[in-house]
């Protein structure tokens, strides 16, 4: 948030996303933007003042567990073995994604929009911290050529929002990342 904003707006920002993500944590990236301003005391037009998008605020509420991934994916970038570096660094996108809800619907690619005010800043923010990581497994032979942070990202949320209605959403999630992992073949 600017610095110029008013003490006043300071105050709404952060009592509005202090509400939000006890909203998303109960209810996930569906959670009511008029529930959100209602709890907060705040009217619904000054909750899309902050948060144009659904998108934008579910990146607010994200934004700590994605400066934690990427933090992560620097720790990994010295491991030995970079293909595992890598597999470790995306389960744990796995296992954030399940555990925040909201998280995966915050990563998730709007190739729709072209207006600054829907770039995916949290996805943008995990590229360029796995971007070390993927390169490094390349160099050694240990990822394919043509795979990219995006495809990663993309296949680590299609698995979490596809599990998120199991009944254990965190198992059947890392064993179908897993089964994407090793591939349908034995051995």
């Amino acid at each position: 948030m600017p610095n110029q904003q008013r003490a006043d707006a300071r105050r709404n920002y952060a009592r509005i996303l202090a509400v939000a993500e006890a909203e998303v944590a109960a209810h996930g990236a569906n959670a009511s933007l008029e529930q959100i301003a209602r709890t907060a005391g705040v009217g619904s037009a000054t909750v899309r003042r902050h948060f144009p998008t659904r998108r934008a605020l579910l990146e607010a509420v994200s934004h700590q567990r994605i400066d934690a991934l990427a933090t992560r994916a620097h720790d990994l970038t010295t491991a030995d073995d970079s293909r595992t570096a890598l597999l470790t660094w995306l389960s744990d996108v796995v296992t954030y994604c399940v555990a925040a809800r909201g998280l995966a619907a915050a990563l998730t690619y709007d190739n729709t929009a072209t207006d600054s005010i829907y770039e995916n800043s949290c996805s943008a923010a995990l590229e360029t911290a796995a971007t070390p990581l993927l390169d490094r497994a390349i160099h050694d032979g240990a990822i394919t050529p043509s795979v990219t942070v995006t495809d990663l990202i993309t296949l680590a949320v299609g698995v979490v929002l596809a599990t998120e209605h199991y009944a254990d959403p965190a198992t059947e999630a890392h064993r179908l990342f897993a089964l994407t992992v090793t591939g349908l073949s034995p051995g």
